[in-house]
């Protein structure tokens, strides 16, 4: 069935992947950015279909449109982009999440929210599930995207609970492909440009800690799979991939598949950096059906090629 769905951040990397998929399979997609990380870059070729509509505008401002279903990926989403205006990060996770779900309360729309495994912090429990309250410094230079998220939370279960807005919450893990922002200080998109530029590979700390990796298409069928689900299905639901890989495995992996000469330069671990992340996705599995099935090297190298184009 056709249905009109609006996207928030829908001009960022993981929205524009996001808009693609739901034009593909039918929809009518609203897309809302204010550029800040997203760009129209990211949804260019989009802009030719009739069922796509462009919509400039910050979700910390009320925002009114009849749609079916409402997507809540706006926020910046890497630590140079979040801790640029922190104020504005924790403004946009919570602010962002009252009007959209003061919106879906007002039409009957059924309203994701895009979560983080940063709610987790740096954790004490591996790999993470979804009962874990998490290990998060409240007053630390990541509390405005890991608290603001973790507020974001609470207020989409109360607004289901006290009134009945239909809710979903995926809490998404480390994601990576095309069209992610060359400087956003993301550890594949950092090492994928050192290499490509023949620049040393910077690490932070020893390089033991570690990362799982989900691709962005199976990141994006894991999203339309929780939309999909019925109203008793509220999460939240780990999205990611369950690979686990330290930082030392992922600079190497990126130097043999792009051929580069870089060499591995680190640097002092910054604050709060959590040691370990992976994702336990057993309710994915039984209750979305869902796994990741692409591959690090395959997402890798489908990443590598993106950015040789875009860094010429």
């Amino acid at each position: 069935m056709k249905k009109k769905v609006l996207v928030t951040g829908g001009a960022g990397f993981l929205g524009s992947h996001l808009c693609e998929r739901l034009l593909n399979d039918g929809h009518e997609v609203l897309c809302m950015d204010n550029y800040f990380t997203g760009g129209k870059q990211n949804i260019a070729h989009l802009l030719s279909n009739p069922y796509f509509e462009l919509i400039r505008h910050d979700v910390t401002m009320p925002y009114f449109v009849e749609v079916d279903e409402i997507y809540n990926l706006a926020c910046p989403a890497s630590p140079i982009h979040y801790q640029y205006n922190p104020i504005k990060t924790i403004k946009t996770s919570v602010m962002g999440a009252i009007n959209m779900l003061g919106l879906a309360k007002r039409i009957r729309a059924k309203i994701l929210q895009a979560s983080t495994s940063e709610v987790y912090g740096d954790p004490t429990i591996h790999p993470q599930t979804e009962e874990y309250w998490g290990n998060v410094n409240p007053i630390g230079l990541r509390s405005c995207y890991d608290e603001g998220k973790r507020c974001a939370e609470s207020l989409f279960v109360n607004y289901h609970h006290q009134n009945d807005v239909r809710i979903k919450i995926v809490r998404i893990f480390n994601t990576y492909g095309p069209r992610m922002h060359p400087n956003d200080g993301r550890v594949v998109s950092n090492f994928i440009v050192q290499a490509l530029k023949g620049e040393d590979i910077t690490i932070y700390g020893n390089g033991l800690q570690t990362r799982s990796f989900c691709y962005v298409d199976d990141l994006v069928n894991g999203l339309i799979a929780m939309m999909g689900t019925d109203d008793s299905i509220n999460g939240p639901i780990n999205i990611g991939n369950p690979g686990e890989f330290t930082m030392l495995q992922l600079a190497e992996a990126v130097i043999r598949l792009t051929g580069s000469k870089s060499i591995i330069r680190h640097e002092p671990l910054p604050a709060d950096d959590p040691m370990q992340r992976q994702p336990d996705i057993a309710k994915a599995r039984e209750i979305l059906h869902w796994e990741p099935v692409v591959q690090l090297e395959e997402g890798l190298s489908k990443t590598i090629e993106y950015f040789k184009q875009i860094i010429r």
